[in-house]
């Protein structure tokens, strides 16, 4: 199975924008780029995942996905993530056999092991798997057999968009509840949840 992975990451310093009244602008900037490596290290960890390209206008991010052997999109224009990813997926459809992923950079709990718990699903003839956030709001992980893609509508509400969109096309879905997954860091409040997730590790 050949899956390409799609990783869309907003400017290191203008990303995580919502934390700015708990962390400063060169804080968030290191955590984005902490989570933008953990992502890709985590994705270089799984067989299936043969490619992953990063989506992104900043050169920043684009150098820290070559360190990690990714190919870089450039996302260029007036800013749309949904176009991007669609641009995105129109060239890993060209070469992925499988799937295409799109996964955020901003799930400081994934693990190899929830890359392949959503992998399984598609073994098992799932069409779509999507693994929304803890809120059942938005979507964190999307991932697509080539015959069963469907456009993109990340934003607001996307997790019950996508899962329309699905089923619109026929695809067979899988809901995968994952607490890992489901943990993106975009508050102060899931900075703390993510603190006390650390605090039971320890």
């Amino acid at each position: 199975m050949t899956i390409w992975a799609i990783v869309p990451v907003k400017p290191l310093r203008l990303g995580k924008s919502r934390l700015s009244g708990v962390l400063s602008d060169e804080e968030r900037a290191v955590l984005n780029r902490k989570f933008l490596e953990q992502t890709l290290d985590t994705l270089n960890k799984i067989p299936e995942i043969a490619q992953t390209l990063v989506v992104s206008r900043d050169p920043a991010a684009q150098a820290i996905a070559h360190e990690f052997s990714a190919r870089s999109v450039l996302e260029d224009g007036n800013p749309n993530l949904n176009s991007a990813l669609t641009r995105a997926t129109l060239l890993a459809r060209n070469f992925a056999k499988r799937g295409v992923l799109v996964l955020p950079a901003d799930l400081p709990l994934l693990t190899p092991e929830d890359l392949k718990e959503l992998i399984l699903h598609l073994h098992a003839g799932a069409g779509v798997v999507i693994a929304p956030d803890r809120h059942q709001d938005g979507t964190n992980a999307l991932l697509m057999s080539l015959d069963a893609l469907i456009p993109y509508s990340f934003g607001p509400g996307s997790f019950h968009l996508h899962c329309e969109s699905a089923r619109k096309n026929g695809a067979r879905l899988e809901i995968v509840q994952n607490e890992h997954i489901g943990l993106d860091l975009d508050t102060p409040a899931d900075l703390q949840l993510l603190k006390s997730f650390e605090n039971k590790i320890t």
